[in-house]
């Protein structure tokens, strides 16, 4: 059997009434030269067996079944059977768009690419309200850049988010640099997306918006945490904020570590010190507040703080964390 262009990788845990219209946007790709991976991720609400009927009807599906992991092992399950050009990783409580996938696979194809992204909109199930994730006034398709070039002149634009499901990634450079995703890390897709991007030579972005993002509250990012939770939480963030600023320094002697890059990692480790003000409980308060010390998560942000606004937001949230802290 030939091996396909491109593997669409899934996790799936308890997607639910969802499943349906996400295997039908894919099931009706335009681009056919493709397969379908599915992660069962231990669902316990019959999503499981609703995808093996979807194998049992179409070829170019495949399910694998799992305990219940996290995203990082599903979708590092999933790279270990991909057998395409091209990986891709859409979650399985959103759609794409019928012609998403030939769109993305013409462009690396036409042009060598390593990466090709397009535009995505946030669906707000309350309100119905439908938003770009990145305004064309702020970005525009792209010829071919670089990796570090797309993803500084992404990042300034102060819409763009790191995220798998964006675009398409060459599954031998994955291979080459052993990338995977960190088990166990909330928003993985950061670190991911930005080594494979300082590895990346040759990259483009469309403007197109081909992805349909669902903003609900019981999704992982927009689920409300308080107390010993959002203090777990956190930590997640404080990490990413570490791993970014390792992956800079072993990237230095190698590529261009444009200002946007530094900014990124001061702007995850404020979304902390943002919960901190939000968090209700005194005590989860302070255990928050000492994480960020105890990670050295302040002198990194000094380290990384780039542009004047930045500069006063920092010393701004440095000065309430020294006066709310307790010795």
């Amino acid at each position: 059997m030939p091996f396909p262009l491109l593997s669409i990788i899934t996790p799936m845990y308890n997607a639910g009434v969802m499943l349906d219209s996400f295997m039908q946007s894919l099931l009706t790709q335009t681009l056919t030269n493709l397969e379908i991976i599915i992660v069962n991720d231990g669902s316990t609400d019959g999503s499981g067996e609703r995808a093996d009927v979807y194998a049992q009807q179409h070829a170019q599906v495949r399910v694998i079944h799992q305990p219940n992991g996290g995203v990082s092992r599903a979708r590092n399950a999933g790279l270990a059977v991909a057998r395409g050009k091209y990986v891709t990783f859409p979650d399985a409580d959103d759609t794409v768009n019928p012609t998403m996938y030939q769109t993305l696979v013409e462009m690396a194809e036409s042009d060598n690419l390593d990466a090709a992204q397009c535009n995505a909109e946030w669906f707000f199930q309350a309100s119905q309200l439908i938003k770009p994730l990145i305004p064309h006034d702020r970005l525009r398709s792209t010829g071919v850049l670089s990796g570090p070039e797309w993803l500084n002149r992404a990042l300034k634009t102060h819409r763009y988010m790191h995220v798998v499901w964006l675009g398409i990634y060459r599954r031998e450079l994955i291979e080459q640099l052993q990338l995977y995703f960190e088990p166990g890390l909330h928003h993985q897709d950061i670190p991911w997306t930005t080594e494979f991007m300082l590895n990346a030579r040759r990259v483009r972005y469309t403007d197109r918006v081909l992805y349909r993002y669902y903003m609900h509250d019981s999704s992982v990012s927009n689920r409300k945490r308080t107390g010993e939770k959002n203090v777990a939480y956190q930590r997640h963030y404080l990490k990413i904020a570490q791993m970014l600023e390792e992956i800079n320094a072993r990237y230095q002697h190698k590529v261009t570590i444009y200002p946007a890059f530094h900014y990124q990692i001061t702007h995850e480790a404020l979304s902390v010190c943002h919960s901190i003000r939000r968090e209700p409980d005194a005590g989860a308060r302070q255990a928050i507040i000492h994480d960020l010390f105890a990670t050295q998560t302040h002198r990194r942000m000094l380290r990384n703080a780039r542009g004047i606004r930045q500069w006063y937001q920092l010393l701004l949230w440095l000065s309430r964390l020294y006066r709310w802290r307790k010795k």
